[in-house]
């Protein structure tokens, strides 16, 4: 009987990579020397016990949110993305662009949402340019690939966050006409309800794209999140960036198998 393999995820840093899964995490980094340095550990929150469909999507962004502090504290020399200067800036320049875009009247409600909703992905997309971080993003995909499927996969996932992109514009759109329709005392809190509704939902979407691939609607939403992993998000990885990604993942399946957690 084949072994059952575990549901993984991943993330990619400047300087290594972070593989997880439903209880466990595990980072990898290469230091300036050449050394590969590993941490592991339980997860503190884990999303795989929250069954309810409007709130597994927030549970899983939330649990990806803890889990940077916990690698932070135990791989004090990992390099998060969003600890670049030009991540920072971009993040300014888009939340002041989303206000600009929100205020126009030039605009109809349908179109700011979704232009706000494109301008909010800017520093995420941004993130990825750099040429260490898209290759230790094809390396990430390229490990947790063959471990699922038993041979060498490609620097393309399909579970790649970045087909998130579709659903999350779509429903983040959605919602910020709703909220906008809300008394002005209370469009502050539609809107943050509107957010937390658009990830659920976004979640929801994008399980079901993956469980039916050639469904051409899950296709067409997908397509984004293709076109950013081909085309910006992932490069190829060399040998050395493998290793790393190889470290982390057998840390992390290690632990998974191993003794019990919290």
């Amino acid at each position: 009987m084949a072994e059952e393999k575990i549901r993984l995820g991943g993330m990619a840093l400047p300087n290594g990579v972070l593989v997880h899964g439903p209880r466990a995490w595990a980072c990898a980094i290469r230091h300036e020397d050449g050394r590969i340095e590993v941490a592991s550990d339980h997860k503190r929150l884990q999303a795989v016990r929250v069954r309810s469909p409007f709130l597994r999507g927030p549970a899983r962004l939330a649990e990806a949110l803890a889990l940077l502090p916990q690698v932070k504290r135990r791989l004090p020399a990992a390099r998060l993305p969003m600890e670049s200067p030009r991540v920072v800036v971009s993040m300014l320049g888009a939340a002041v662009a989303v206000r600009a875009v929100r205020g126009s009247g030039r605009l109809r409600p349908a179109a700011q949402e979704l232009l706000s909703g494109l301008l909010s992905l800017a520093p995420a997309v941004l993130s990825l340019r750099g040429s260490e971080l898209a290759a230790y993003h094809g390396a990430e995909h390229i490990s947790i690939g063959s471990y699922e499927r038993g041979s060498r996969a490609t620097r393309e996932h399909e579970r790649c966050g970045g087909h998130l992109l579709g659903p999350l514009v779509a429903t983040s759109a959605v919602g910020g006409v709703l909220a906008g329709l809300a008394p002005p005392q209370l469009r502050w809190a539609a809107r943050a309800g509107a957010q937390l509704g658009a990830v659920a939902a976004a979640t929801e979407i994008f399980g079901w794209m993956t469980r039916h691939p050639t469904n051409p609607v899950a296709q067409a939403l997908s397509k984004p999140g293709h076109e950013l992993q081909h085309r910006l998000s992932t490069a190829e990885p060399s040998e050395e960036q493998l290793e790393v990604a190889e470290a982390a993942l057998a840390a992390c399946l290690e632990l998974e198998h191993g003794a019990d957690g919290p």
